[in-house]
């Protein structure tokens, strides 16, 4: 589950970007997987959602987005949730190694 502490402030200028996503207006269920989904099922629907994230205005902003809050459930800035974990666990690991 998403920090939910994390989430930008209610600023108009911290969302606008989601206005631009390549991702709005379409299917959610590209994005998020049903319950219980595996294997190639899971694997295509997950190559669907990245290709339309490949193409995305704002794909740094949303994958920053989904990193800040962390966020691991579903496709974020073209990545998956294992991708998402991942990165996740890096910075975690890297700022308890920073000064």
């Amino acid at each position: 589950m998403p920090e939910l502490s994390r989430l930008p402030t209610p600023v108009a200028e911290s969302w606008d970007w989601q206005l631009r996503a390549a991702c709005r207006g379409r299917d959610n269920a590209v994005f998020f997987h049903p319950r219980n989904e595996r294997g190639s099922h899971r694997e295509e629907r997950e190559r669907h959602a990245k290709a339309i994230c490949a193409h995305c205005p704002v794909l740094a902003q949303c994958r920053e987005h989904a990193l800040t809050v962390e966020e691991t459930f579903g496709v974020w800035g073209g990545l998956g949730e294992s991708e998402l974990r991942d990165l996740i666990a890096y910075r975690r690991r890297t700022a308890r190694l920073s000064p």
